[in-house]
C-alpha cells in the first residue's frame, strides 16, 4: 500500500458510525464530507461535517453502494481520502480498488487483503494454509442443491448455511434435519444475492451452544501486527450480535496469548493491514475454530477501545498515512491486564414480542443515558428509514470489573428512553439482568434457551399502569391545547367531579379505568375494580412524577398521531384514547383471510398465484426490510382468491398482500 496524506475525508457511511468518524476527525483537525440519500437529506451525520454530498434515491443500491456516485462525491467536494464505516462497501474490494484508481485514499486495507479474506470459502482455504483451526464443512463450487444437500449429509446435522460474502447474520440459516435443508439452502441464498449480490454459499457443522469469540487486530504498513485483547460477542438474535463484551468472561490470559498469536499470524499471511477482526467459535472444551475476517472496524469496536484506552479511528488515520503503531503488543497486553470491563448493547428498532421484527417510523422523544458512552445519529422528529439496518445505537459501559460495567449498564438501560417506535430496549434490560448472563454462562444459545417467544411475550398490565395511562392522557388533555392525536378520540373531560368512563386501547388491549377529576391535579379512579388515588407530583414537556396510592411513579411521554407514548418501570407503551371512537365490529371466532404487510419493506419473493391452495403456516411471500428477510405465511387452509403484490414491489404497514377464503 501507498502512504498517502490529507486533510479531507468522505465518510462513505450513514447514521452513527458516520457521526462517530466525524467526532474522531474533527478532534484531529480533519475536514469532514458526509454523503446522503434522499431520506438522510436532513439526517444528523449530514449537519455535524463540514462538506456535504448527495449520492441519490433512498434505496442503498442508489447512494450508499453506488461507488461511481461515492467517487463522485469525492471529486466534488476535494476530498483525498474515504473511511467507509462499516456495513455497505466497508468491505466491497472493487470499492477499495475504485478508490486507489480516483487517487483517493481508502483508510482501510487493501483491495487485495478484502477479496481474500471477504469470500468465506477463500478466506477458510487460506486459514487452513496457515495452520488456523477452521470448522469443518463444504466449501466447493458445485452449488447445485443436490450436491449441496449431499454434502450436507456428509457433514451430519445440524450445519450451517452460510453466504461467502458479506456477513452480519444475512444469508445464513442453521438447518437440523433433512426435511429443511432445500426451503433453508433457497432462503439463505435467495437473502445473500439481494444482500451482497452474490448466491455463493458454503456449509459448516454447526458448533453446538459456542461461544462467539473475536479477536481485534491492527497493522501497520511497516509490518507490525498487535491484537487488542477479545470481545466475547455471544448473545445473538438473528444470527446478530446484540450484546458484546471484553474480556470475555471465559477466556484465560493463556488462551487469549493463543487466540491473539493465531489471529496476528492470519493478519500478517495476507499482508493485512488497518483494523481487523478475525471470529472464531469457542466450543465447551476450550477449543476454538476460525469463522471468518472482517476486514474492518467493528460495530462494537467500542468496548476494545474503553479498556485498552486508545481510539481505533484515530489508529486508522495515522495507519492510512504509513504511520506506525503507536504501541508494542507488550504495552496493549498491560493494558488489558488493568482496563477493566466493558460491555455495549445495539438498541434496534424491532419488536421483541414478534420475533424481533424490524420497525420504522418517527421518533417522538429521545433522551441518551448520561453516564454511558452512547453513540448514535438520533433526535426528536427523526425518521427511521425501512431502508437501512435497525440498529438505531450503541450504549456502552466501562467498569473496575464486570460487576460494575454491569451496574453501570443497567442503570444506564433504565435511564435510556426513546418512543414513538418499539425497541429492543427493556429486552436488553432482561438480558443484562438474567442470571445466566451476570454469572457469565451465556452462549450463542442465550436467547433461544432463556428468551424463546413464550417468554418474550408481553405479560398483562397491572392496575397501577392502567391507572398511569389515564392520568397521562388526562394531563395530555390539559396542558396541550391542540393534541396530536384525533380529536374525535379525546372526547371526556379532564376536569369533570363525577365519575366517567374513560375508555382506551393500551397497547392495543381495550380497557375502561372510571375516573373522578378532584383539584390540583388530583384523581380518583378505579382500574379492574380497585380503587386509586392519583396526584399529579410533577410535571414538564416529555416527563411527569405521579403517586399512586402513595407509590412514586415516574413516566416520560411524548404524543404522536398514533397515540402518547410513555415508559414506566422501563416498559414502553402506547396508550389511545378512544371513549368516544365509533365501536369496532367483533370479529371473533372468524380466521381472517386478509393477509398484510407487518412493516415497511420490499417484496422479494412471491411463493403462491391465484387459484392456489393453501395450509396453516405455510410461506407465500418474503418481504425484505432493514436487510433482512421475512416470510409471510398463511393463518389458514384455504385458496389464493388475490394477489395484490408483485417482486420488486415497496409495501407499507397494514397493505393488504394476499387474501384467501377458508377451506371448509
Amino acid at each position: 500500500m501507498t502512504a498517502h496524506r490529507f486533510n479531507t475525508i468522505l465518510i462513505a457511511n450513514r447514521g452513527e458510525i458516520a457521526l462517530r468518524v466525524i467526532r474522531s476527525a474533527r478532534r484531529l483537525g480533519y475536514r469532514t464530507v458526509a454523503v446522503y440519500s434522499e431520506a438522510d437529506r436532513n439526517a444528523p451525520h449530514v449537519r455535524a461535517a463540514d462538506l456535504v454530498a448527495h449520492l441519490g434515491a433512498s434505496q442503498p443500491s442508489a447512494s450508499y453502494l453506488n461507488i461511481a456516485a461515492i467517487i463522485d462525491a469525492a471529486r466534488r467536494t476535494g476530498a483525498q481520502a474515504v473511511h467507509p464505516g462499516y456495513g455497505f462497501l466497508a468491505e466491497n474490494p472493487e470499492f477499495a480498488n475504485a478508490c486507489m484508481e480516483a487517487g483517493l485514499c481508502f483508510i482501510g486495507p487493501s483491495a487485495w487483503s478484502i477479496l481474500s479474506m471477504g469470500n468465506k470459502a477463500g478466506a477458510k482455504r487460506l486459514m487452513e494454509e496457515a495452520g488456523v483451526p477452521c470448522v469443518p464443512g463444504y466449501l466447493g463450487k458445485d452449488q447445485s442443491d443436490a450436491r449441496m444437500l449431499e454434502e450436507a449429509r456428509l457433514i451430519g446435522y445440524p450445519v450451517m448455511i452460510k453466504a461467502t460474502s458479506g456477513g452480519g447474520g444475512r444469508g445464513m440459516r442453521r438447518v437440523d434435519e433433512d426435511a429443511d435443508f432445500i426451503a433453508a439452502l433457497h432462503s439463505a441464498r435467495s437473502e445473500a444475492e439481494n444482500a451482497f449480490g452474490s448466491g455463493e454459499l458454503i456449509l459448516e457443522k454447526a458448533i453446538v451452544e459456542p461461544r462467539h469469540i473475536e479477536i481485534q487486530v491492527f497493522a501497520d504498513q511497516h509490518g507490525n501486527v498487535v491484537h487488542l485483547g477479545e470481545r466475547d460477542c455471544s448473545v445473538q438474535r438473528r444470527h446478530q450480535k446484540l450484546i458484546e463484551e471484553s474480556p470475555s468472561p471465559v477466556v484465560t490470559p493463556a488462551l487469549r496469548a493463543q487466540m491473539g498469536a493465531v489471529s496476528v499470524a492470519a493478519a500478517k499471511a495476507i499482508d493485512y493491514v488497518g483494523a481487523g477482526t478475525l471470529e472464531f467459535l469457542l466450543d465447551r472444551d476450550g477449543n476454538f475454530y476460525f469463522m471468518e475476517m472482517n476486514t474492518r472496524l467493528q460495530v462494537e469496536h467500542a468496548v476494545t477501545e474503553a479498556v485498552v484506552g486508545i481510539d481505533l479511528v484515530e489508529w486508522q488515520l495515522l495507519v492510512a498515512q504509513g504511520g506506525a503503531l503507536p504501541l508494542h503488543q507488550d504495552e496493549i497486553d498491560a493494558r488489558l491486564a488493568t482496563g477493566g470491563h466493558a460491555i455495549e448493547v445495539r438498541l434496534c428498532a424491532e419488536d421483541p414480542n414478534e420475533n424481533f421484527l424490524p420497525q420504522s417510523g418517527d421518533i417522538a422523544y429521545w433522551k441518551a443515558p448520561v453516564n454511558l458512552r452512547c453513540d448514535h445519529a438520533l433526535e426528536n422528529g427523526l425518521t427511521i428509514s425501512p431502508y437501512y439496518d435497525s440498529m438505531l445505537a450503541k450504549l456502552v459501559a466501562h467498569g473496575s470489573d464486570r460487576a460494575d460495567a454491569l451496574r453501570r449498564l443497567d442503570y444506564g438501560l433504565n435511564e435510556c428512553v426513546l418512543l414513538g417506535l418499539k425497541t429492543n430496549r427493556h429486552f436488553l434490560s432482561r438480558c443484562v439482568r438474567h442470571p445466566a448472563f451476570t454469572a457469565g454462562h451465556a452462549t450463542t444459545a442465550f436467547i433461544e434457551t432463556f428468551f424463546p417467544a413464550s417468554a418474550r411475550a408481553a405479560s398483562p398490565c397491572e392496575p397501577v399502569v392502567k391507572c398511569l395511562a389515564a392520568a397521562l392522557l388526562a394531563l395530555r388533555l390539559r396542558t396541550q391545547e391542540k393534541p396530536r392525536y384525533p380529536a374525535e378520540l379525546h372526547g371526556w373531560s379532564s376536569s369533570c367531579v363525577y365519575p366517567q368512563h374513560c375508555r382506551f386501547l393500551l397497547d392495543d388491549e381495550a380497557l375502561e379505568v372510571l375516573v373522578t377529576t378532584m383539584q390540583g391535579g388530583r384523581w380518583q379512579m378505579d382500574a379492574d375494580g380497585k380503587d386509586a388515588e392519583v396526584v399529579l407530583t410533577a410535571s414538564s414537556e416529555n416527563d411527569a412524577t405521579f403517586q399512586i396510592d402513595g407509590r412514586a411513579c415516574r413516566a416520560s411521554y411524548a404524543s404522536t398521531d398514533a397515540g402518547l407514548h410513555f415508559v414506566f418501570d422501563g416498559i414502553a407503551h402506547t396508550v389511545r384514547d378512544t371513549t368516544y371512537a365509533p365501536p369496532v365490529r367483533d370479529m371473533a371466532g372468524s380466521a381472517s383471510g386478509r393477509i398484510t404487510a407487518p412493516m415497511n419493506g420490499q417484496v422479494v419473493a412471491v411463493h403462491v398465484q391465484h387459484g392456489e391452495g393453501t395450509t396453516a403456516g405455510q410461506a407465500l411471500l418474503v418481504i425484505e426490510a432493514m436487510k433482512m428477510e421475512h416470510s409471510i405465511v398463511s393463518p389458514l387452509d384455504g385458496e389464493v382468491v388475490s394477489l395484490h403484490v408483485q417482486i420488486g414491489d415497496q409495501v407499507a404497514p397494514g397493505q393488504v398482500l394476499v387474501e384467501i377464503s377458508a377451506a371448509f
